[in-house]
């Protein structure tokens, strides 16, 4: 499962984080801190994610 899981974070955890950067810069965080953190916050949801998804692909 662990295989399973950090390849669909590769690309879960990059796109979350690309979608929280566009977030933040419309919300108008345009400083370096927010846009760190909102990505750090992509790459979070995007890690749960993943491991939801590479549970049920496993258990399926």
């Amino acid at each position: 499962m662990a295989r399973l899981f950090f390849l669909i974070l590769s690309i879960v955890g990059v796109t979350g984080a690309g979608i929280g950067i566009v977030v933040a810069l419309v919300m108008g965080f345009d400083t370096l801190n927010g846009i760190l953190v909102s990505a750090a916050l992509g790459t979070l949801l995007g890690a749960a994610a993943s491991w939801v998804i590479s549970r049920q692909l496993i258990s399926a």
